[in-house]
């Protein structure tokens, strides 16, 4: 996710503070993995340096000064630019799992209980998605489903690869 577009799309609906920031993207995209205030601020510093927001304001507070940030024009076009680009699909050829069973093939460990092992994680993990999915808001609903059918995707390579493990060894162990 690219956080800077994230926050300047927040910007469009009006000026916000950098905590405002922050608590709308938790709000919205950070239910798992809610953003560190050094890391808003970082990335509104750079946004300023680039011209994509300027500061609207500058209040002064109990502590440092609060900055007002807003979106400038060449912000706007940045996130229309940037939802337009379609996003590299994840093709998942590094797969540290792959590498696990190949390894497990080639030191002669049993590949077998790695894949069970993997299943029973992945099935935990669906468990816990499914129950987040049955208690949550629409938006909770849709991240869910998204996490749901990536795990779905591997459940079914883990079957696939177990029943041709036979042939994977002999490949494997014969190069």
């Amino acid at each position: 996710m690219s956080i800077g577009h994230t926050l300047l799309g927040l910007l469009e609906s009006g000026p916000r503070h950098g905590y405002d920031l922050k608590r709308a993207f938790d709000e919205k995209f950070g239910h798992d993995r809610p953003l560190h205030y050094g890391q808003v601020y970082s990335t509104m510093s750079r946004l300023l340096k680039h011209g994509l927001v300027e500061v609207d304001g500058i209040e002064a507070g109990g502590g440092p000064e609060r900055k007002r940030y807003a979106i400038t024009d060449a912000g706007v076009t940045d996130v229309e630019q940037w939802l337009a680009t379609p996003e590299k699909p994840e093709e998942y050829l590094q797969s540290t799992l792959y590498t696990k069973v190949v390894l497990a093939l080639l030191t002669h460990r049993d590949a077998t209980d790695i894949l069970d092992t993997q299943r029973a994680e992945h099935l935990r993990s669906m468990r816990i998605l499914t129950d987040r999915k049955r208690k949550g808001d629409l938006a909770d609903q849709l991240i869910c489903d998204h996490a749901l059918f990536h795990l779905e995707a591997d459940l079914r390579w883990l079957e696939l690869t177990a029943a041709r493990l036979d042939k994977l060894r002999a490949e494997v162990v014969a190069k």
